[in-house]
């Protein structure tokens, strides 16, 4: 997935929906990452992922794993990782 733009729009997206976390590009051209927050703004935002994405892109599958229930954040904002 190149030049449409998917951790920028995601980074925003989190940005908005206030959740923390961060995202990247995978050598294999995918995206991983993590997103923290509460139960209903972690799945407006796996939502958007599944479903939106940015505007140049083409979803082809999401997969959510190692999903858990956390006391406290581990992050305290959210940034795209290089």
């Amino acid at each position: 997935m190149t030049g449409v733009f998917f951790r920028k729009y995601t980074e925003d997206q989190a940005k908005k929906v206030t959740v923390v976390g961060w995202v990247k590009n995978t050598p294999c051209g995918t995206v991983t990452g993590q997103v923290q927050g509460s139960k209903e703004k972690v799945e407006i935002m796996k939502n958007w992922l599944q479903n939106v994405g940015s505007p140049m892109s083409r979803i082809d599958k999401a997969v959510f794993s190692n999903e858990r229930q956390i006391t406290n954040l581990e992050f305290s904002n959210f940034k795209t990782k290089y």
